[in-house]
């Protein structure tokens, strides 16, 4: 499914600045009204907004690693590289609106807005706690959000039967 519009790309643009924006005002408030360390029941049992700092990759995979810096730095690098070829993949498949180009616009903004952190700050601020009949799957945030979404658009486009055009 595609909407035509003229060229879409500065919509994708758009799109991928607003999670920027939403996940840096996100992680901001976070920063400001929780205490690191700490978390605030949003659903009892079930949800909480928490203040953690994320050294390592998505869902904190390589967080107690033994060379912290080497793994930054390898994010660092490995973001820089995902966001190019993702901005060079969306400006020819940008034209139109489409699920894989708002799909590739969902994750170039979680892309840069984790990456502006990693720079920035040397860790990422996770604060979206969920837990699940006793499971607590890691913290996150908008940008992860964002990433995660995008990609699961990404599967389902690739796994929808496409008609012959």
């Amino acid at each position: 499914m595609s909407i035509r519009i003229r060229d879409a790309r500065w919509l994708m643009l758009l799109i991928a600045a607003l999670i920027i924006l939403l996940d840096r005002m996100t992680k901001l408030r976070v920063e400001a009204n929780v205490k690191l360390g700490t978390h605030v029941a949003v659903i009892p049992h079930w949800f909480w907004i928490s203040h953690v700092l994320n050294t390592g990759a998505a869902f904190s995979m390589f967080e107690g690693s033994k060379s912290p810096l080497l793994i930054r730095d390898g994010l660092v690098i490995f973001s820089v590289i995902a966001a190019i070829v993702i901005i060079v993949v969306l400006w020819r498949v940008g034209r139109m609106v489409s699920v894989t180009s708002i799909a590739l616009a969902l994750i170039l903004g979680g892309a840069i807005g984790n990456l502006y952190d990693r720079i920035r700050f040397h860790y990422v601020v996770d604060f979206l706690e969920v837990h699940i009949h006793g499971y607590h799957w890691p913290d996150f945030n908008i940008a992860d959000s964002a990433i995660v979404v995008g990609a699961c658009l990404l599967l389902l486009e690739m796994l929808r039967p496409q008609r012959a055009e």
